[in-house]
Order: structure tokens, then C-alpha cells, then sequence
């Protein structure tokens, strides 16, 4: 099969995920640091764009409980599929999918129900320069659920309403967010960085 006609999939069980789950350095990752995973805190996640929810099932892989909100109904069937596929698995796939909870739904809607102590929003970026196949997934994804115009006005939704703190995920060499108040700090990576704002 080419690759321009391969179906966009979400897969927890191989390939990029596994790798990330068996090798990627634990608590110790610019995410889970971002997101106030250290010294045994394990707060309450919301993954406020969820997308192809990698992010969440690393989190939860270290032990948090992840709520993805996905407002796009295909991406939220996929998503779903990918979950009920690694939950099958059985084992630590099965554990970490049972602290994954996923709604349909604009996360600015859903927010204020919710009792978030940590919010993180990864919108869509312009795509950076990377592996073929990633550039497939990023314009599938893209394809699915739009350019997220509207992703300052969910910030803003996010910062009257998590308790502790909310981060952005960001390309490292992008401008800030116009309109956001400055974060509180970052935390650098080669390709991406985490814009976080500690809520007093």
C-alpha cells in the first residue's frame, strides 16, 4: 500500500506509541514535567484537543487519569476504535486505557463542567519539517479537524478554569499566542516547546 493511501489510524498497541511507552524516559519527559507529573504529584488531566491522543496515553502511562475531549466526530470514532483495540490487549495496555476518558464534544463547552486541575491544548500548528510520514498524519489530522481558529478563545476558556495550571504545546520557534497573557515559564525540546501558566 502507498503511503499517500494509507487510512489515518490511531494505534496504541505498536509503532511510535509502543516505542514512546517502553522508552521514552518516563517522568522525566518535557510533557510530563509540563504538566506537574514530579515529586509523586499525579494530578487530573484534561487533554483539551485531543487528536490522535498520543499525549493523553503517554500521561496516563504514567499513571494519571486523562480526560481527551475531541470535538470532531471522525477523530472521536478513531480515537475510540484505537482505545477499545489496545484495551483488547489486555495487561498494562488494558490499565492504561481504563484511566483514558474520552468525550465528544468543543472543549470550550465542556471545560467549565469539568473539574481539571491540569488543561493541556496542543492546537494545530503549521506543519514543521519533519519524516514523510509524519507530514501524512499531521495534514490527515489537519483534513479531520481544521486549523483550530478558535484556539486563543479556548485558552482563555482554560485559564478561568483549570486549578492548577495550563500548558500550551507550541513549535519551539513560534511567536506567542496573540492575546494570552505571558506564561509562567517553558519547558524547551528541539522541535516543541510547553508554554505553562501556574494558576494561583
Amino acid at each position: 500500500m502507498k503511503q499517500k493511501d494509507r487510512e489515518l489510524r490511531v494505534d496504541f498497541v505498536g509503532g511510535a506509541v509502543a516505542h514512546r511507552l517502553r522508552f521514552g524516559g518516563g517522568r522525566g519527559q518535557a510533557l510530563a514535567k509540563a504538566m506537574g507529573l514530579r515529586n509523586g504529584k499525579t494530578p487530573m488531566i484534561v487533554d483539551a484537543t485531543a487528536g490522535l491522543g498520543r499525549d493523553s496515553f503517554l500521561l496516563a502511562s504514567l499513571g494519571a487519569q486523562v480526560t481527551l475531549i475531541e470535538r470532531s466526530q471522525k477523530m472521536h470514532a478513531l480515537l475510540a476504535k484505537g482505545m477499545a483495540d489496545a484495551a483488547q490487549e489486555g495487561g498494562e495496555l488494558r490499565d492504561i486505557i481504563e484511566r483514558m476518558t474520552l468525550i465528544q464534544g468543543d472543549a470550550k463547552d465542556v471545560l467549565p463542567q469539568l473539574d481539571a486541575q491540569a488543561i493541556l491544548i496542543d492546537p494545530m500548528h503549521p506543519p514543521r519539517k519533519s519524516t514523510a510520514l509524519v507530514k501524512l498524519e499531521l495534514r490527515q489530522v489537519r483534513d479531520i479537524v481544521g486549523t483550530d481558529d478558535d484556539a486563543a478563545d479556548l485558552m482563555r476558556v482554560a485559564l478561568e478554569t483549570a486549578r492548577s495550571r495550563v500548558v500550551l504545546k507550541w513549535p519551539a520557534k513560534a511567536d506567542p499566542m496573540i492575546g494570552i497573557k505571558p506564561c509562567s515559564h517553558q519547558i524547551l525540546g528541539k522541535t516543541t516547546r510547553y508554554d505553562v501558566w501556574m494558576i494561583d
